[in-house]
């Protein structure tokens, strides 16, 4: 549906897609009120109207126009807000017509869970599908002799759709929970599940947030692990209006608020942080202990051009290099389509490579390789029968440790093949017993019983066996990027991923040879210590048996399998794929 804000010569009104950020939640202790997944959605569920000037005001308590006082701040210029009714009430002018399809309204009112002492928003409900006058946003004081004050481009209106006959085609009910059994039993899983998860806490005391909360809503999960509503949000993407330019209106965005020193608490220092310590000890030349700070300041998340402002060479190219890749993916997102990942069917060799491989763009490829018998044949009892009890290496271990990923030789395990498929069915969902990629060189021999019901992508790989990744729902790879390009394929099961372009990398906390701190970009946890990553550049693909996804080297992702689940990882291509050989050897530990 379309919502157009129709102008006059010489309005220009401020509108941004909301901000799921408030000062209160970012002051709780490890930024725990993002949890709430419901808050951060209603946060973000619509649009705002900013302030076109900062000011204070004060209600004297009577009820005319001249009882409330408004001190404009100097050189704020004509469109400020005034006292226009009485009765205590602030008023914004807003700059715009709305129209909206017929039977929709705009809600108009305060920014959710957004309160301003002294000060409350008025919210009302107009139909803007066929009125052509405009509106004003009121603010009510709710207490007398009390200075208040908006700052230029703070938020004064909150707006988003919501359709006129809804309510005509409701019927609002209680029944009692027994009505439904499926419910209930699920209710009450939960609630058990909660209570076990509330005493390991307790008797274990994790270190890590992360650790520190269930995360069955925030994924979309129900209790037993299974995947909830096919279209769950975590996250809100509301789009920018479209400017008199044609362009996204740039409209300014809130301030990033970056800890002084995120990760860990005081009590509990980073050991990364520690050994940087160290080696900068070491380095007496002045120039480039400030390059090495610069890009620690970088992989922190501070501002790129604030931890590039050093004059010296090396800062000044740390700086250039991300302004080049910023302004490229800017660029790039102008293009029809440029906010997905794109979507085809199988690609000829010269279409994948010079729409796709070239130029480092992912692409699914939906239904490419349906023809494959193993997309028909490959249930866990069949896997386990064809391979038996050959003695097969997996990543086990994993529930205890933060850094599975990063340590993956601690977590080598051996077991039979049967006895595997045995435990992840017994365990329903779960990450800590999975066959990755990494353990594709000590199985090669057990599952090569497996290679005649796979078929080949020919005119793009040569045709070398893939990488297999089996487990059950619930497994997790966390956010990394590979030195590789890649293919995936998805033979059994659905798994979801969110990738990120290589231009957001300098706000992802990128310490340790290809992995992120933040280990989950969903996790407000993770956010909580790395506010930068939540204004990362994200995309959302979900795969489903006969699908193939291409990521690009450089790209990150993270993936979760929704249920069991098997997928191959395939390197090569018939071009070059060498990226790994030039890796800077110094980029992590």
């Amino acid at each position: 549906m379309d919502i157009t804000c129709y102008v006059m010569d010489g309005w220009a009104p401020r509108i941004r897609p909301a901000s799921s950020r408030r000062d209160w939640m970012e002051a709780t202790p490890e930024r725990f009120a993002y949890r709430c997944l419901p808050l951060a959605i209603a946060n973000a569920q619509g649009w705002e109207l900013l302030s076109p000037c900062g000011f204070e005001a004060r209600w004297n308590g009577g009820p005319l126009v001249e009882d409330v006082e408004i001190r404009i701040d100097e050189g704020s210029g004509t469109r400020v807000p005034v006292s226009l009714f009485g009765q205590g009430t602030l008023t914004f002018h807003v700059e715009g017509i709305f129209e909206t399809p017929p039977g929709w309204n705009l809600w108009v009112g305060g920014s959710p869970n957004d309160a301003k002492d002294g000060i409350a928003p008025l919210g009302g409900v107009i139909e803007t599908d066929w009125s052509p006058y405009t509106f004003t946003m009121n603010w009510r004081f709710t207490r007398a002799n009390h200075w208040i004050r908006f700052e230029k481009d703070e938020p004064f209106c909150f707006f988003f759709p919501v359709e006129r006959a809804l309510f005509d085609r409701i019927e609002p009910r209680i029944r009692p929970l027994r009505d439904a059994p499926a419910l209930r039993d699920a209710f009450l899983d939960w609630s058990r599940s909660r209570d076990d998860f509330q005493k390991w806490v307790e008797e274990t005391r994790p270190t890590a947030p992360a650790d520190r909360w269930q995360k069955l809503y925030y994924r979309g999960l129900k209790p037993d692990g299974h995947p909830g509503a096919a279209d769950h949000m975590s996250k809100v993407r509301v789009p920018q209006f479209i400017g008199l330019d044609g362009a996204p209106l740039e409209a300014p965005l809130p301030p990033a608020r970056c800890p002084a020193s995120p990760g860990p608490a005081p009590a509990q220092p980073d050991e990364r942080l520690e050994t940087l310590g160290q080696l900068l000890d070491l380095l007496r030349d002045q120039h480039l202990t400030r390059n090495l700070a610069t890009l620690r300041d970088i992989q922190r998340g501070a501002a790129p051009d604030a931890a590039a402002a050093s004059s010296e060479p090396a800062g000044r190219a740390l700086g250039h290099r991300q302004w080049a890749l910023e302004i490229a993916e800017r660029q790039r997102a102008l293009a029809d389509g440029a906010d997905r990942i794109e979507e085809t069917g199988r690609l000829t060799g010269d279409e994948f490579l010079q729409r796709f491989y070239a130029p480092s763009r992912p692409v699914v490829m939906r239904g490419a390789i349906l023809d494959w018998p193993a997309i028909d044949r490959w249930t866990s009892q069949y896997l386990k029968d064809r391979i038996g009890a050959a003695e097969i290496e997996l990543q086990g271990g994993r529930n205890g440790a933060t850094d599975f990923e990063l340590y993956k030789d601690n977590h080598k395990r051996t077991m039979a093949f049967d006895r595997f498929i045995d435990q992840i069915h017994d365990t329903a969902s779960g990450n800590d017993l999975y066959i990755t990629a990494y353990n594709s060189a000590a199985n090669r021999e057990a599952v090569a019983v497996l290679d005649s019901d796979l078929g080949t992508i020919e005119s793009i790989l040569t045709g070398q066996p893939g990488m297999l990744w089996i487990g059950p729902g619930g497994t997790f790879t966390p956010l990394h990027f590979d030195l590789t390009n890649n293919l995936l394929a998805q033979v059994v099961g659905t798994k979801h991923l969110v990738l990120l372009p290589p231009s957001e990398t300098c706000k992802l906390a990128h310490n340790r040879h290809v992995f992120s701190d933040v280990h989950d970009i969903t996790d407000p946890s993770f956010l909580a210590l790395y506010p930068q990553a939540e204004s990362a550049r994200q995309f959302e693909v979900t795969l489903n048996p006969g699908d193939l996804l291409y990521i690009p080297v450089g790209w990150w992702h993270q993936v979760v399998a929704e249920d069991f689940s098997v997928m191959l990882t395939y390197t090569d291509f018939v071009w070059r794929n060498d990226a790994y050989e030039i890796f800077p050897a110094n980029q992590g530990n």
